[in-house]
């Protein structure tokens, strides 16, 4: 098993993120590997929630959309904090706190609104771009939320171990994006160029975020 470190220090400040163009035909094949990744601050502190994509380089693969997903407002709170999905998947934003949230956001990957509402809208939001989405409460300031759009099908959310693991991933030339809550607002992630070969690796990326 190899193992590829790298510390990344730059970030991309946009809403949303664009990919190569063409679209070719992926399988996992004979010769699709595990990837193993993890997300640690410069200190080597375990990262949970954070999200690793793994992007094709040259040409996207195809992705399916989830087919049921929810955000839940609770406790004045969105749970769960972060979610990661595919492009095209529609997410319901039920309301099971007693008072009414009217949900938002104006990020450039999806700008919509939920006005004020309790209980369940009845139609879901589709997520159709590739991006960050930050969410928010017009009536609760302090409640926010991020949805991470991925335009490819290697995709992961770290564990409060900040471990998480891709599977099926074929060799190839990839950019590791790693994004967190806590890089600077507008940051689309950090990208790294990496090789993914014929043997299970692992992945350790360590993000620029203050430790608490």
């Amino acid at each position: 098993m190899t193992l590829l470190h790298f510390l990344i220090r730059g970030a991309r400040h946009a809403g949303a993120w664009a990919g190569p163009v063409a679209l070719l035909a992926w399988a996992p094949g004979a010769n699709a590997v595990t990837v193993q990744l993890q997300a640690v601050s410069p200190s080597g502190r375990p990262l949970a929630d954070a999200v690793l994509l793994l992007e094709p380089q040259g040409a996207k693969a195809p992705v399916q959309p989830l087919p049921r997903v929810e955000i839940v407002q609770q406790g004045r709170r969105f749970i769960p904090a972060v979610t990661v999905v595919p492009m095209g998947t529609k997410v319901h934003f039920p309301n099971q706190d007693t008072v009414r949230h009217h949900v938002y956001s104006f990020s450039s990957a999806k700008k919509f609104e939920l006005k004020l509402y309790v209980g369940r809208p009845e139609n879901p939001v589709e997520f159709d771009r590739a991006g960050v989405v930050v969410l928010g409460c017009n009536i609760h300031d302090k409640m926010v939320g991020w949805v991470l759009v991925a335009d490819t099908p290697w995709y992961a959310k770290t564990a409060a171990s900040g471990h998480a693991t891709l599977s099926d991933v074929p060799p190839g030339a990839y950019v590791l994006r790693s994004w967190h809550p806590d890089l600077p607002a507008g940051s689309t992630g950090i990208e790294q160029p990496v090789t993914v070969g014929q043997v299970p690796m692992n992945l350790v990326a360590s993000l620029p975020v203050a430790d608490r």
